[in-house]
Order: C-alpha cells, then structure tokens, then sequence
C-alpha cells in the first residue's frame, strides 16, 4: 500500500492518500476542503482511481472536502453511523473492512474525543490512521460533541494498544511537526495514556487541559454534518476563461489541444530566447517574445485585457513566467501544459 501524508497548515490537519499499487484504487482520510486543489492535482498525476473518502470524525476546526471530492471522482464518503449525517454512501461501523483494490482497511470505533470517532487499522495490521483518538504524544480532547475521557481511555487501550509494538500510528492532527509514531511508542511514552498511566490519571489529565474551543466550531460541525455539501467552494467552479488546472506543484496550466483553438482569444507569451523562437520547433501563430529574463521589467508590454499563456520548449520557463505575472497581479495566467514539444507531438500548427 503507497502512503502519501498531506498537511493543513491552518487546521494542522493531516490528510492521506492511499492507494494500491497495482489496481491504482485509491482512498482518502481526512480531506481539508481547503486543500481540495492540491488533494485532486496528486490523484490525477498518479493516475489512482479515488473509491473512497473517509472521515475519521465529524471535524470541528475545518471543513471536510468529501463533497467536493466526490463532485469531481464520482467517490463515495465515509463516515461514522453514529453522527446521523446527511450524503454520507457508506455508513461506517466497527468491524466493517473497506476494500481498494487488494488492499483493505479495517474500521475500529475508537469513541472519546467524540461519540463517531473511527480508526482505520490495514489488512496486515502494520498502520493504524487514528483521527484525534490517539495523537503522537497526546490524545484527541474530550470537551465537546459528546467526548469523553473514559471513554477514550477505553477506546485507546482496547482498539488501538492492543495492535503490535511496530504498528505506524498515523494521526489526524499535529501541533508540533511531528508526523507518525508506533503502538510501541505511544504505549511506553504518551504522557497521557502510556506509561502505565490508570484512568483516573487519564480523566483528571483531560478534564484540566483549559483549551479554548476551536474558532470554526460553528462553523465547521454543521457543514460536515452534511459531509462538506452546504460550505462554500464545495461544489466546482464555474468555468473561468479557460479550463485551468492546477498542478500538485502548484502551476496553472492549460491543454495545447484548448488553446489551438482559442489562440485569437488570448495572448500568447514566448519565454524562449530569440534564436528558439526562430528555431525548429517554431513558434504559434502571433505569440509575443518576451525572453524569462526579461519578463519582470517589460510586463507593461502584456495586455490586460486577455488572458495570457506563457509558452516554452516543455513547459518548465513558462511555468516560471506564469508564477512572475501571477505574483505581479496578473489573475488569468496559466502555463501551456508540456510547452512546444508537447504542442509538436500532437501535430498541432506552429
């Protein structure tokens, strides 16, 4: 099973993609609505089939992107039976196994920090996705939607440290950068739940935490009760001037078979030097040259009025240059996705 961990800022979230190497059937846990452009990018550039969002809880400090994943994978969500939720596909259970391609999650109730918590523990027993039940060196907090510290206590000893000492524990959150740990670990060294620590110990560490409550809270629980549905930017946007998609590594690019037809409603900026531009691979019909290096201090030689796409030899400068006029507040910029070489293979006119 391939793991890729991914990390709300804001939220100090973590989010993952899994997937199965062969098959390329993909799930995701914890999606951050916030995160949706980067989370989609990652799926089409690997080319994994996403089956399944699933949330490990009804979050309270960021919005799910469940809904938003499913309005553009055709997905089905997750998410605990206990919550009562609306647009949830599959209503989650203890002892219920999610298949992707060979591999599978079991579902663990691991109920504390709120009454739906869940925890996804792999066929081979060899990673465990927690949620907030277990965090590295913490615990998930038990003051609000339904939470309780014995519960917790309960939840975390007989569903999670009863897994083997080498078990990856991989958590919903952080606060420190801190990214995984092991059963082994947390059983020996949590300074809230390990150690030996009794329930007693567990409950008056818990109850006199003081925390604030998170500043989405409002916000937040309502909008995953409907798995994301009712936030706003769940659902996609109405196309712009082009259909503009973004990479994982964050460029706007746009497909050279869209701007073949469209070049007389755009501007077109050439990156290369001179001598490329009247090279072997040429140059499209009526594209301006504009060399990178020059590209800062002659940007008041780019129109306004059009949307502007900056070409290259692959694709790599032009990225560049889209970054330089999008930081210069240039809003419609995208890159010519595989630059010239990719525009020849297609055996379109240049």
């Amino acid at each position: 099973m391939v793991i890729r961990q991914h990390f709300d800022p804001v939220s100090s979230t973590y989010s993952y993609l899994l997937f199965d190497p062969q098959s390329r059937d993909a799930v995701l846990i914890d999606p951050v609505l916030e995160q949706h452009s980067r989370d989609a990018a990652l799926i089409r550039e690997l080319g994994v089939r996403l089956l399944f969002t699933l949330d490990s809880h009804c979050h309270a400090d960021h919005v799910t992107g469940a809904w938003a994943m499913k309005q553009v994978f055709g997905c089905r969500i997750g998410l605990a039976e206990a919550y009562g939720a609306t647009n949830v596909d599959l209503p989650l259970r203890h002892g219920m196994v999610v298949r992707f391609g060979a591999e599978a999650l079991e579902v663990r109730a691991t109920p504390g920090h709120t009454a739906g918590c869940l925890s996804f523990v792999s066929a081979d027993r060899c990673v465990v996705f927690t949620g907030d039940a277990l965090l590295v060196r913490a615990a998930g907090r038990t003051d609000f939607q339904q939470g309780s510290a014995a519960r917790l206590f309960e939840s975390v000893h007989t569903q999670l440290f009863s897994l083997p000492d080498d078990c990856v524990v991989y958590p919903a959150h952080d606060y420190e950068g801190r990214t995984s740990s092991t059963i082994g670990e947390e059983r020996r060294l949590n300074p809230r739940l390990g150690g030996g620590a009794k329930l007693e110990d567990f409950v008056g560490y818990m109850d006199n935490l003081g925390l604030p409550h998170p500043k989405l809270l409002a916000v937040a629980v309502p909008a995953n009760m409907s798995c994301g549905r009712d936030a706003p930017g769940a659902e996609p946007a109405a196309p712009g001037w082009g259909p503009v998609v973004q990479t994982y590594a964050g460029v706007l690019e746009i497909a050279p078979e869209w701007l073949a037809r469209h070049l007389a409603e755009v501007e077109v900026v050439d990156v290369r030097s001179r001598a490329e531009f009247d090279g072997e691979l040429g140059h499209l019909q009526g594209s301006k040259l504009l060399p990178l290096e020059e590209l800062r201090s002659r940007m008041d030689e780019i129109s306004a009025c059009r949307p502007v796409v900056l070409v290259c030899q692959t694709g790599k400068r032009s990225a560049m240059g889209a970054t330089i006029l999008r930081k210069a507040g240039l809003s419609r910029v995208a890159n010519l996705a595989g630059g010239l070489v990719r525009w020849r293979e297609l055996g379109l006119p240049s």
